[in-house]
């Protein structure tokens, strides 16, 4: 195989991350998958099982694209639930289309090692030393956590120039993404948190929490830029869901979660089900309007958290959209029902101020 060139599937804002970090391991030519668009959801919708989950089919699609494009060493980062186990099946599905290429998974069935991630960078790069990996690592995780920590900021405020927030985002990933000193890091991120905290704001009408399944939580394509139609109304957002998050702090606050939910679990139901259950308790104790749940359509743990979820919304009066998405769900529709959702949370708050 000639010129190896290394690519991998979309989620979010990571892959600018992600990139480097190959890049520095391998040695080798890394590309993105082409941006994800309509094109992308169809050609993964069309070779990919009906019954499959959506971020299946947006990875097979982005796989395809990146395999037209030259790409010949794909890579899986995948895990946490089915979606684990979906990398022999998708390299299946990409060989019966008689692509070409090597394929690699740095979680399998769900779970990962150094020792795995090790042995799969020395195959591809024999030259790779174990002292080299461990300092990507650290260099890939804390900036993944500075990026998290700032976008946890930028999600609260409401700009007064939006697209200024937004262009000030992207600055900031491009002097953070190839960065290689820690020192430097931290320096960028210091000086950034500074220009966004001159960006001027203002009062958001609204707090709306962010919770379900992980990919719909962290891909805005895949749910129509939720997040960005949300800003339009002035909405504070706080979403638990990033990589940061499933990386570190999903270990840290496993057990908190699981004693805070115990009136409404007795069991771990699978993936983030259970942790948005204690999200959502968090939430309404942190005086939130209102919560948006997002899954893929027959993600089988949302799909059994959403009566949990549906009785704590009764009990503790705080409201909650359901969201559910697939290939055949409309821009439109979603949109509509966003804005009906804002409206009913515009009118309780204005009822609860006029009584008192």
């Amino acid at each position: 195989m000639k010129n190896k060139i290394i690519s991998f599937p979309h989620i979010g804002d990571y892959c600018y991350f992600v990139k480097p970090f190959l890049e520095n391991l391998t040695s080798l030519n890394v590309k993105f998958a082409p941006p994800i668009t309509k094109k992308t959801i169809e050609l993964g919708s069309k070779y990919s099982p009906d019954t499959i989950c959506l971020p299946f089919k947006y990875n097979v699609g982005n796989y395809i694209e990146a395999l037209e494009e030259g790409a010949n060493i794909l890579f899986q980062f995948g895990g946490g639930c089915r979606y684990g186990n979906y990398a022999p099946l998708q390299k299946k599905i990409l060989k019966d289309l008689n692509y070409d290429f090597e394929f690699y998974e740095l979680i399998k069935n769900g779970k990962t090692s150094f020792s795995h991630i090790y042995k799969t960078f020395k195959s591809i790069n024999p030259e790779i030393t174990k002292s080299k990996l461990i300092k990507e690592l650290i260099l890939v995780f804390i900036k993944i956590m500075l990026y998290d920590h700032l976008e946890h900021y930028r999600r609260k405020k409401i700009p007064i120039e939006p697209e200024k927030f937004k262009k000030l985002k992207y600055k900031f990933i491009n002097n953070l993404k190839s960065q290689k000193n820690i020192f430097r890091i931290l320096k960028t991120y210091f000086i950034y948190r500074k220009k966004y905290k001159k960006v001027r704001c203002k009062k958001p009408k609204l707090k709306i929490g962010l919770i379900g399944e992980l990919y719909t939580s962290m891909e805005p394509f895949s749910t129509f830029d939720l997040e960005e139609e949300l800003k339009k109304y002035d909405v504070s957002i706080k979403r638990y869901t990033t990589v940061s998050y499933l990386l570190i702090y999903k270990k840290i606050f496993n057990k908190i979660a699981k004693y805070k939910v115990r009136n409404y679990l007795k069991y771990h139901i699978g993936a983030d089900a259970t942790y948005n259950v204690y999200r959502t308790l968090k939430l309404k104790e942190k005086g939130y309007d209102g919560i948006i749940h997002t899954k893929p359509f027959g993600c089988t743990p949302e799909v059994g958290v959403i009566p949990i979820l549906s009785k704590i919304s009764n009990e503790k009066n705080i409201p909650i959209m359901f969201l559910s998405f697939d290939t055949e769900t409309s821009n439109t529709g979603i949109k509509t029902r966003v804005e009906a959702f804002v409206d009913m949370l515009m009118m309780r708050k204005e009822k609860k101020s006029e009584k008192k």
